[in-house]
């Protein structure tokens, strides 16, 4: 009954939204105008490079569009009348862009359509993707050459908890999830419970965080059931024959073996879980043969609830098939019982076994510390593999042999949040059967990357020798613009596709020649707001008082006079580092073009404030305690800040504010329970009481119980009497962030009302932990500006 309830008092909420007195608030009409100009596409290359895809989208659709009524079951959302996930964005179109021709093909689509994001065929001569229909979700197939595109009659695929499709080595076959057929009607909500709704505990450590959208009633059980299930079929996309693989069940994971004689299982199974969402639900992985008969069992998991805090699940984990063998499963188990704070010598093993999987699994290897990455050379038994040690937060990776692990050789060794030390991620190669491994030439990989300086981000791709270790830059960006490579173009490796942009240059694509640096333009993408075109932006260095080196992006407007002080925002998230070197790393770039999407703070420039964006919040320290100093460490940069902006005359230091979102948002109504710095603050999905998250938030990695001062002295609610200055919060009413429950905002918002401070909360109906219908954007932004003018701008 619970879900049914919820889908009617979605309905009964959208009436009273649209019609009510309190109506949904409009920003000037220069940024209704520049919100809705029309988004730049989203770009996917071919697995054989020589052609690139165009998704046209709404990011921000109506909110009759994300007010269709969904089951909220399981952890996920899925709409009811799709039998599919929620859809929060809309594709609406796609261009095939042939990179040697220049020549555009535009799928050819009924008008209005709703399609999912594209997948290429391995040869690159088709597309699939899916179209949403009045009666379910479509599967249609294009022609990359021409067009022309087709449903395949008959076929309604699910998307819930697994990927709707995926294609076969023939590159005319799919591999798809479908709604079961003839599953009947949509089970009734009983007219009164059969009993309590109990859960239980006997003793055992589970320590789960705060999931938001599960299962609560056996009612919801049924419903999960009914809308999970998927049949697996293999479709021939050129004569529409459909082959059913196996029973219907709610299928979690599928995939061929490269020799498409087997298919590797996840299952989920009763008992289902009321703490945690489906995929730590009771499952077992299986190995079926191509007809969908089960020959092995590899694992059976009950219910994970009983994980460790930042730890693993016990047994076979990370299965995978080993693509260049026929059917070969490789995957990692802990040795460590899954618990990080264990001293082990080894904390994983790699583990095989071979078709026809009539024998036991053999152990390949050892770890010493937990599997980060695996990926996989175009070579017997080699592979390129990442550990993550918790300790130091460090993250090595070295070239192993499976056949022989002494030969393990040591490439790459650094801090995770080391950003000017990272090497960058190997280039990946599909082959025309769906085989995918690192891009190589002879002993040579190919490394892409930020390129993170003290100039900011310059991309870079290099190439790398694995044996002796040399490396060779092939392309960076220079330091006045941002220019990264996408993907090599063609078989060759002397031609490249990039992705350029600049300050006043709209991102726009070129083929560009390695030897002789000639570009040739792809696509001619316009300014979508010509009018901020003169914003100045700037890269701003400062440092805290304890030494830790900051910085943030500041922007400015179209004509702003030099020595001219101006209302601040202040807009940051905190992060999380080992040690102060790293933590004052420059990360970002001020040679990107500025969009100005979604409710974006930048949309206060055009109100004539300054912005510091991404201002670094650092929290430095032990991972097992750095959250000590939480307040101290954030209160310490933002004074840092302002003491900066104030030096250099471009803020007027009593008319400045802070604004966050989610982690942003915890930070913001910290710093106004414990500094006078602000004039106000504007806190987004934020939570505020730590007790409410007691094992565990972001990175800390004690429980409530064992440093409870420390969740006290960090929860805004503890100190909601000292927030003297006008906090505005938003919050959306759907939001399934964990940890991030609607209700923080609203217990945060009646504290401050019982102490006499001032704020006001905006909950937005069907909204989550992010704001995505047009209607709730621009409400944000112009309750926002509200804010400012009234608390900010015009205080003397």
């Amino acid at each position: 009954m619970r879900s049914v309830v919820h889908v009617l008092l979605f309905s009964l909420c959208l009436v009273s939204a649209v019609s009510g007195q309190q109506r949904y608030k409009v920003p000037p009409k220069e940024v209704v105008d520049i919100l809705d100009a029309p988004p730049i596409p989203r770009v996917l290359v071919s697995p054989a490079r020589d052609a690139m895809l165009l998704i046209d989208y709404q990011p921000n659709p109506s909110l009759e569009f994300i007010a269709q009524p969904v089951l909220r079951i399981a952890g996920i959302r899925i709409t009811p009348r799709l039998s599919a996930r929620q859809r929060i964005t809309q594709y609406t179109g796609i261009t095939i862009k042939h990179l040697a021709s220049n020549r555009d093909v535009r799928i050819q689509l009924p008008q209005g359509s709703n399609i999912g994001v594209p997948v290429w065929s391995h040869n690159g001569a088709r597309v699939a993707f899916t179209r949403d229909a009045s009666d379910g979700v479509e599967l249609w197939v294009a022609d990359a050459a021409t067009g022309t595109a087709h449903a395949l009659k008959g076929v309604r695929v699910n998307d819930v908890i697994d990927a709707p499709f995926e294609w076969m080595g023939d590159n005319t076959t799919l591999l798809v999830r479908s709604v079961v057929p003839k599953r009947g009607a949509t089970p009734a909500p009983p007219a009164v419970p059969d009993a309590p709704n109990v859960e239980e505990t006997y003793g055992k450590v589970s320590k789960t965080a705060t999931y938001q959208d599960l299962l609560r009633s056996p009612y919801d059980e049924r419903l999960f059931e009914y809308y999970a299930a998927s049949q697996l079929v293999l479709v021939n996309t050129v004569t529409g024959r459909v082959v059913p693989v196996g029973k219907p069940g709610l299928h979690a994971s599928s995939e061929f073996s490269p020799d498409e004689r087997y298919l590797l299982v996840t299952k989920l199974r009763k008992p289902f879980s009321y703490r945690v969402p489906y995929d730590d639900f009771s499952r077992t992985i299986e190995v079926w043969d191509a007809n969908g008969a089960v020959v092995r069992t590899i694992a059976e998991f009950p219910v994970t609830d009983e994980v460790p805090t930042q730890g693993v699940q016990t047994g076979p984990r990370s299965a995978m098939w080993q693509p260049l063998a026929p059917a070969t499963l490789v995957w990692v188990e802990a040795l460590d019982g899954g618990d990080p704070m264990k001293k082990v010598p080894f904390r994983e093993k790699f583990m095989t076994l071979t078709a026809p999987f009539t024998g036991e699994p053999a152990e390949l290897m050892k770890l010493q510390h937990r599997l980060s990455d695996i990926r996989w050379f175009p070579g017997k038994d080699s592979a390129l593999v990442t550990e993550y040690e918790r300790e130091r937060r460090w993250k090595t990776t070295c070239i192993v042999n499976l056949a022989d692990p002494a030969a393990k050789k040591i490439l790459f060794d650094l801090s995770v949040n080391d950003a000017y030390s990272d090497p960058g991620t190997p280039l990946m190669n599909t082959d025309r059967n769906g085989r995918t491994t690192i891009l190589k030439d002879g002993d040579w990989i190919y490394l892409a990357g930020k390129g993170a300086s003290e100039k900011g981000d310059m991309p870079f791709l290099d190439k790398f020798n694995i044996a002796s270790k040399e490396k060779q830059r092939l392309y960076r960006s220079d330091d006045r613009s941002f220019d990264q490579f996408i993907s090599f173009a063609g078989p060759s490796r002397g031609t490249i596709l990039t992705r350029y942009e600049s300050r006043t240059a709209v991102p726009n694509y070129f083929l560009v020649d390695l030897k002789s640096g000639a570009k040739t333009a792809l696509t001619r993408f316009t300014d979508p707001a010509p009018q901020m075109t003169g914003m100045k932006k700037m890269l701003i260095k400062y440092s805290r008082p304890d030494g830790v080196p900051l910085s943030g992006t500041l922007y400015l407007p179209p004509g702003h006079a030099a020595g001219t002080r101006l209302p601040l925002l202040v807009w940051a998230y905190p992060m999380e580092y080992s040690d102060a070197g790293t933590a004052g790393q420059v990360r970002g770039s001020t040679n990107t073009f500025t969009f100005f999407r979604g409710a974006s703070p930048l949309f206060f420039v055009t109100q004539g404030y300054a912005v510091l964006m991404d201002a670094t919040m650092p929290v430095v320290g032990d991972p097992e305690t750095m959250n000590d100093t939480f307040v101290e460490q954030i209160v310490g940069a933002a004074k840092a800040a302002i003491d900066t902006l104030d030096a250099m005359g471009v803020a007027d230091r009593k008319r400045v504010f802070v604004s966050g979102h989610s982690y942003g948002a915890f930070m913001t109504a910290n710093l106004l329970a414990h500094c006078d710095l602000f004039a106000a603050g504007i806190a987004r999905s934020g939570a505020y009481n730590r007790t409410l998250t007691p094992f565990g938030f972001q990175s800390e990695r004690r429980s409530f119980w064992e440093a409870t001062d420390v969740y006290m002295n960090v929860s805004p609610f503890t100190f909601a009497h000292k927030i003297k200055k006008p906090l505005l919060m938003f919050h959306g009413e759907a939001d399934n962030n964990t940890g991030t429950y609607p209700i923080q905002s609203e217990r945060l918002f009646n504290a401050i009302k019982g102490n006499g401070g001032t704020a006001r909360l905006v909950m937005l109906p069907f909204e989550s932990h992010g704001y995505a219908a047009r209607e709730s954007v621009l409400d944000v932004l112009a309750e926002s500006f509200e804010w400012a003018e009234k608390y900010v701008k015009n205080v003397k």
